[in-house]
């Protein structure tokens, strides 16, 4: 049996995509191959990369990638799955015969405010929540 293929695309490919594509690699890999990309790929951010370090994932050398580059060459996914926040799920590209595209929103980290340890509170609550989603979804998938 064939690995069903998943992408996950937020704007920046610097935090949401990458946790939900190290969470679906490490709990389903086995049956799913997964990538993830951004609209505008950017840094990684440090935030990120340490909640990830925090529960044993190194996410530290990971490359952020563009998902217009991934449409121009073709490549094909069973699941495409936007985890950018609501404002932005609008601008993720359609991707041809995908066979579902799901959105599910969660907050930028970039975008928090505060001190260090106020946005990695913040940066630990998205990433349980991305967990949490996948658990979820890999219930039905």
């Amino acid at each position: 049996m064939s690995k069903k293929r998943v992408l996950f695309v937020c704007v920046h490919n610097s935090a949401r995509s990458q946790i939900a594509e190290a969470f679906l690699k490490q709990i389903a890999g086995d049956r799913f191959d997964v990538e993830s990309a951004g609209l505008e790929p950017g840094n990684l951010n440090p935030l990120a990369v340490e909640v990830m370090r925090e529960i044993g994932i190194d996410i530290y050398q990971n490359k952020t990638k563009s998902a217009f580059d991934f449409y121009k060459q073709g490549r094909r996914y069973d699941f495409v799955v936007t985890v950018c926040d609501e404002s932005q799920s609008g601008q993720c590209p359609v991707f041809p015969g995908v066979a579902e595209q799901m959105h599910w929103g969660f907050e930028d980290p970039s975008g928090f405010q505060g001190t260090w340890e106020e946005k990695m509170v913040k940066t630990r609550e998205v990433r349980d929540k991305i967990k949490q989603q996948i658990k979820q979804w890999l219930k039905t998938a």
